[in-house]
């Protein structure tokens, strides 16, 4: 039996206060914008797990469905929560999946629906998000072996994104922790 070594997935995430300006120094940079595909995500803790807690080494799930196929990820941040050991695959029925991860302990959090639009460039993935409830982001991602110093690679990546020459508000929280401060922020 031969198993692959986890990927880990290195990101850094800005909040863009001016989309279209990103969108022309995308293109003054040569970066092609793929079309836009709607994302809709469960996320999913581990019980016991909640939100004001460390993620550092707990494992997290998401049920991703985009253009009619399933996806089951499980994410593990190593450093922060955006430097995360990543495996991934696809599911038939999204349904079955979502009761298979409870019955494995972890619990829906929020439910994340964005519309995406990605690039390559160089080893980098470009993603330029339009998340429900919480505006334009930009995220930059790079997959890294195992033991890559997350931290230096998000260096990296931030160097990239100052280039642009636009405004970008970073932040180091995920998606979910960001919809949920925003649902905790209106009650």
């Amino acid at each position: 039996m031969t198993t692959e070594a986890a990927v880990c997935e290195v990101e850094v995430k800005y909040r863009v206060p001016d989309l279209a300006a990103l969108e022309a120094a995308l293109v003054a940079g040569g970066v092609v914008l793929s079309a836009p595909v709607v994302q809709d995500d469960q996320a999913y803790a581990r019980v016991g797990w909640e939100y004001g807690q460390s993620k550092i080494g707990v494992p997290f799930a998401r049920l991703r469905t985009e253009r009619g196929r399933h996806l089951l990820t499980v994410k593990t941040p190593v450093v922060n929560e955006q430097s995360c050991v990543e495996h991934e695959t696809e599911v038939a029925d999204r349904e079955q999946m979502h009761a298979a991860i409870e019955q494995m302990g972890f619990y829906p959090t929020v439910r994340i629906r964005k519309t995406r639009r990605m690039a390559m460039l160089g080893l980098m993935s470009l993603c330029v998000d339009e998340v429900d409830g919480l505006g334009a982001f930009l995220e930059i991602e790079r997959i890294v072996p195992p033991g890559e110093a997350g931290e230096r690679v998000q260096a990296e990546l931030d160097r990239f994104a100052v280039t642009l020459g636009v405004p970008l508000q970073r932040t180091r929280d995920t998606y979910d922790s960001l919809i949920r401060a925003a649902q905790v922020a209106t009650i």
